[in-house]
């Protein structure tokens, strides 16, 4: 065994109050994700609206707490009216974001009944791209007026005479990226001056709702944090949280880049609360933003060949692709490629995993957090099956268990590093140093006086002793530690073999004088559970 490794953490050193939507999903239609996995009127389990219940049974026992919908890099050429009313009369429509044909059999409706049939809360996305005021006016009145007015009306005759309530509105979609139809990226201030207009608009049509206001992309952007100073300026008094999105890459067989990747997250959050902060000394206000982090995701990509010396260019370069050789697909979903998706193996599990303990260690500012890919983590599924992918025991966790108030969580154990990498032109990492192969956060829930403390052990040799020093909190005196691990890395789940990775209880963990002794596998996630 390697050198002792300690957790402290103190009732008196609050972090923050844990919003119920900070371990939310996110979806998009991309693929098969909505024609295959959540409609398919010929599956065994479709419903009468065609939706696969195998899915949204498995959906309702996570307690998934919302969704973010229906996009996405496709929100921004949708028009939602082509997608309601009668299905026979529905226009099908050309994708561009995604080279797919898109039915609309899955519409604005449809979308908010799924949402309703799995019990979760949707947080919609409007299209500020190629929509204008009056697109977000009228998709705001059609959800979720109530009395008499033309789009109500319409709503009832649809079939949902009772509004839809949603609470939540993105105002466009990673509206800074010279990849999205409709960009704003040359004019930060026009975006920030529309989406003030909109916010407001809304607002007044629904005086309950809150409205997000998007930021950068990715701290690799030329121009961040500038474009985001630029937006927030012109709205910061009309909106309620800066979308933030990120995706980290790591190259193949680097565990400690994928594992280490929560770190960048914490940069950008920083450097955004810092930003909104800044913002609202300048127009002297009182209002705190809050930060969605929507869209998050890690994953493995080979490195590609640099160009160095182009500077921006290297961007366009990259998005502006025109190639007639590319064609419109139709995805057919009676006919879902069989492909395996990341989260059934350990390690993918464990850098997801790690992004969410980074949103909880924020819970004073992220108050709302969409994991991409959350929907196959909590309910893995292919054309016929539902199963439990290794994702889907951290995801669950968390949902269950970082309730309450995020604790200061301070950490001890060993080091590594991970020296500066660039996965391309554009994705560039710094060198991180001194990253404790312990990762950690807590959440005190004090009505049901319970304390947990999640910990990923991200050495993949060493099994660490380690001791937790919770003796502030009093009167408590009963611990359990479950953990999930294997000793097969690359060892994954499937619908014939659903069990190869999940949670057992740990033996032989101690709690005497307000500490916890036990110990924590190579690549592991862990839960341990101090209650009264």
């Amino acid at each position: 065994m390697s050198k002792d490794a300690k957790i402290t953490i103190h009732p008196q050193f609050k972090t923050g109050d844990i919003s119920r939507r900070l371990f939310s999903t996110f979806l998009e239609p991309i693929g098969t994700m909505v024609n295959g996995t959540m409609y398919n009127p010929k599956h065994p389990t479709a419903d009468e609206e065609g939706f696969r219940t195998d899915i949204i049974e498995a959906l309702k026992k996570t307690g998934m707490p919302a969704i973010r919908l229906p996009g996405g890099n496709f929100v921004s050429g949708w028009d939602w009216k082509n997608s309601i009313g009668p299905k026979e009369e529905r226009r099908t429509v050309l994708d561009p974001a995604w080279y797919q044909y898109y039915t609309n059999q899955v519409g604005h409706d449809e979308y908010l009944s799924w949402a309703e049939k799995v019990g979760t809360e949707p947080m919609y996305t409007v299209n500020l791209g190629t929509g204008d005021i009056r697109d977000a006016m009228a998709i705001v009145e059609y959800t979720n007026h109530k009395d008499t007015s033309y789009w109500a009306e319409l709503r009832r005759k649809n079939g949902h005479d009772k509004p839809y309530g949603v609470k939540t509105w993105y105002l466009g979609n990673e509206m800074d990226g010279p990849w999205q139809l409709g960009s704003w990226e040359k004019d930060p201030r026009g975006y920030g001056n529309r989406t003030n207009e909109v916010s407001k608009v809304v607002k007044w049509i629904d005086p309950s709702i809150e409205t997000a206001v998007c930021g950068s992309s990715a701290p690799f952007m030329d121009h961040f944090p500038r474009w985001d100073e630029e937006v927030l300026e012109q709205c910061y008094e009309s909106v309620d949280y800066l979308s933030i999105h990120h995706y980290h890459i790591a190259p193949p067989g680097d565990l400690k880049a994928l594992l280490g990747g929560s770190l960048y997250y914490e940069d950008f959050i920083n450097t955004e609360v810092a930003l909104c902060d800044l913002v609202a000394a300048k127009m002297r206000s009182p209002k705190k933003v809050m930060i969605s982090f929507d869209e998050y995701g890690s994953m493995v990509r080979p490195l590609s060949p640099l160009n160095p010396g182009y500077g921006p260019h290297n961007m366009y370069r990259s998005h502006y692709v025109f190639n007639p050789e590319r064609k419109y697909i139709m995805h057919d979903p009676d006919n879902m490629e069989d492909r395996i998706f990341p989260g059934s193996e350990m390690v993918h599990a464990l850098s997801m995993a790690s992004i969410q303990l980074a949103l909880l260690r924020h819970a004073d500012r992220v108050k709302i957090g969409c994991m991409t890919g959350g929907l196959g983590a909590l309910c893995a599924s292919n054309h016929d099956h539902v199963w439990k992918s290794a994702s889907f025991y951290p995801f669950t966790d968390l949902i269950e268990y970082a309730k309450g108030t995020a604790l200061n969580t301070a950490v001890e154990s060993e080091t590594f590093d991970i020296p500066g990498y660039a996965i391309d032109d554009n994705s560039q990492y710094p060198t991180k140093e001194g990253v404790p192969y312990i990762d950690a956060a807590s959440a005190w829930d004090e009505d049901k006086e319970r304390v947990a403390i999640f910990v990923i052990n991200k050495s993949d040799s060493d099994e660490y002793p380690l001791t937790i020093d919770a003796s502030g909190f009093e009167g408590y005196h009963k611990v359990c530690h479950k953990a999930m691990y294997t000793e097969d890395i690359d060892a994954r789940n499937s619908f014939e073999d659903p069990d190869i990775i999940k949670p057992a209880t740990v033996s032989g963990v101690t709690f005497e004088d307000g500490k916890v002794k036990t110990y924590v596998k190579p690549l592991s996630w862990n839960v341990i559970i101090l209650e009264k």
